[in-house]
């Protein structure tokens, strides 16, 4: 695909999801079935408006079927579904004007609620299907055709490639999912990440679970086990979208919502930097030496503490100045202000931060009730 976007300086490639990549089989079958002849490539319009037109690889003819299959690109983004071929198998049926849509091998099954799909249903989220269904009634249409069309979607890679996926966190089995809202791939897509806490967020909604517990990354994930005897998977990983994941929590319905982060990150909310990535800035040393002068630290404490590039560095100088605890105390009450600006509704937000040299360093006023609840609850 040759189609650019430009972030953070660099000139990226788009590339285009496994729902585009569904559909564009799926009518190329379809065209093959009816025609009686073999496809090269095809063209689909994705919902966002861009025109594709893809190779069609691996065609086979049945006595009633045609399947084939295409691979997907996405582009620079570092999808572990890239170079995965996609195949449709489209056979006629008698129900008249019909599309009927159903996953095979390598295609994911939802087993919790709260998804796109249903328990039971093939992990083909609701714009593929449409995407699918669309195009092959445009195909019946343009042919003359007053049949029915049944679609299998089948990814012989796909079962192995979910291994690398969040779906079996998820609820999602056996599989890949068929995704894409608007067919494209955006590279390093900030809405990705979003979409995902949301669906864990729902499924856990959708189980009864009042109380959420959040961490950024691996790092929390590891401190939440070793320290707190909870396993890893309790928790919804963030990465750096903290203020979005607190808002889903609080439009998905959970009354309490703890998030654990390794200071290097957490401190950055008592800057109100609620997407904590290093592009959108990096306060950590200003926010530690303006609490330490607050807690009475000395200039030349001040000076060295902006002069420090790790939050380890900063901890274990204000520690040699037994100030360590005052400086985390501010810094936790200003993070707790932060929270209450959030615009939480009825939700109850805590958190708990630490180190890998000193333990817990600090918690908010709620942090500590919210983990008992959560730890009560699993």
């Amino acid at each position: 695909m040759d189609s650019f976007i430009t972030k953070d300086g660099k000139k990226l490639r788009r590339g285009y999801t496994t729902g585009t990549c569904a559909a564009a089989a799926a009518k190329a079958a379809a065209i093959m079935l009816l025609e009686e002849r073999e496809l090269s490539s095809v063209w689909l319009l994705t919902p966002g408006g861009v025109e594709l037109t893809l190779e069609v690889l691996d065609s086979v003819r049945g006595p009633a079927s045609v399947s084939c299959g295409i691979v997907k690109d996405s582009g620079d983004d570092p999808d572990v579904t890239n170079g995965m071929t996609v195949y449709a198998k489209v056979t006629k049926t008698a129900e008249r004007g019909v599309i009927s849509i159903e996953g095979g091998e390598g295609i994911g099954r939802v087993t919790k609620p709260g998804l796109d799909q249903s328990v039971g249903n093939a992990a083909i989220n609701s714009t593929p299907r449409r995407m699918i269904t669309e195009a092959l009634l445009s195909v019946c249409e343009d042919h003359g055709y007053g049949g029915g069309l049944s679609v299998l979607i089948y990814a012989p890679e796909g079962k192995e490639i979910a291994k690398k996926t969040f779906n079996e966190r998820l609820g999602i089995v056996g599989g890949i999912s068929i995704l894409g809202t608007t067919g494209i791939v955006e590279p390093m897509s900030d809405s990705a990440v979003v979409e995902t806490i949301r669906a864990e967020l729902s499924v856990r909604a959708a189980a009864g679970k009042k109380a959420v517990l959040f961490t950024p990354g691996n790092y929390g994930a590891d401190f939440i086990k070793n320290s707190l005897g909870l396993e890893p998977s309790a928790a919804v990983m963030t990465s750096n979208f903290i203020g979005d994941a607190f808002a889903l929590a609080s439009e998905a319905g959970f009354s309490e919502a703890l998030l654990i982060g390794h200071i290097g990150k957490i401190v950055k909310l008592a800057g109100g930097m609620f997407n904590t990535h290093s592009r959108w800035g990096d306060c950590r040393a200003e926010i530690f030496a303006a609490h330490a002068a607050l807690s009475g630290a000395g200039n030349e404490t001040v000076a060295q503490i902006m002069d420090s590039a790790m939050t380890d560095d900063m901890l274990r100088l204000l520690d040699s100045e037994g100030l360590k605890d005052a400086v985390m105390r501010s810094i936790m009450r200003k993070i707790e202000f932060q929270l209450t600006q959030r615009h939480l509704g009825a939700m109850r937000a805590g958190v708990i931060t630490f180190s890998n040299v000193y333990g817990i360093l600090g918690m908010t006023g709620d942090a500590e009730e919210i983990l008992r609840n959560i730890q009560g609850d699993n």
